[in-house]
């Protein structure tokens, strides 16, 4: 029995004809390559297509997502989605008042604001990885630090949360920052 045989009991395809391209489950085309960055080794009857033991395959995104390492402006990109989504994601109907999901979270007592801060300060941790010099992110602590503090405050805290939008302050001190650096 050859390795495409377990392939072959469930479909039946004419002889020389190609196969469909293999989708993973983020929906990303898997191609036989050369193993090159971001490729994985698949071997056994389970590899993909039955291709045999050591095929190479690489993940070519159809959504444009990278498995590598992301760029400066991917990873600036994530960070600042994630602040829009914490501070300023939903607006208060019938009013002009935004609020992130740091309000929302930040209603559960202590926790609440313990994992909305532990967020914050990863953020500030990517800031840090991007070469944000270290008065800017003393700058960044302190914002987090108010806004933790503050909102451990029962219902004024959470106001205050609503209101201050730490996280997209310091963004924008980080943008301003990136914007005065030289380009690579």
């Amino acid at each position: 029995m050859t390795d495409d045989s377990i392939f072959d009991r469930t479909t039946t395809r004419r002889p020389g004809a190609r196969r469909p391209p293999i989708i993973d489950q983020d929906g990303n085309e898997v191609r036989q390559g050369m193993g090159g960055r971001g490729g994985f080794t698949a071997s056994g009857p389970f590899a993909a297509g039955g291709a045999g033991a050591g095929t190479v395959f690489e993940f070519q995104s159809l959504s444009g997502l990278s498995f590598g390492p992301l760029t400066r402006e991917q990873r600036f990109a994530r960070i600042d989605a994630l602040s829009k989504l914490l501070d300023v994601a939903f607006v208060l109907p019938g009013t002009n008042i935004r609020y992130g999901i740091d309000g929302l979270i930040g209603l559960v007592p202590i926790v609440g604001d313990l994992l909305t801060t532990a967020i914050s300060l990863w953020i500030v941790r990517e800031a840090r990885a991007l070469g944000a010099p270290k008065y800017l992110v003393a700058r960044m602590l302190g914002n987090v630090a108010l806004d933790g503090v503050v909102g451990l405050v029962p219902f004024a805290g959470d106001a205050f949360d609503v209101m201050f939008r730490a996280n997209v302050r310091n963004i924008r001190m980080l943008r301003k920052w990136m914007e005065k650096q030289p380009r690579l």
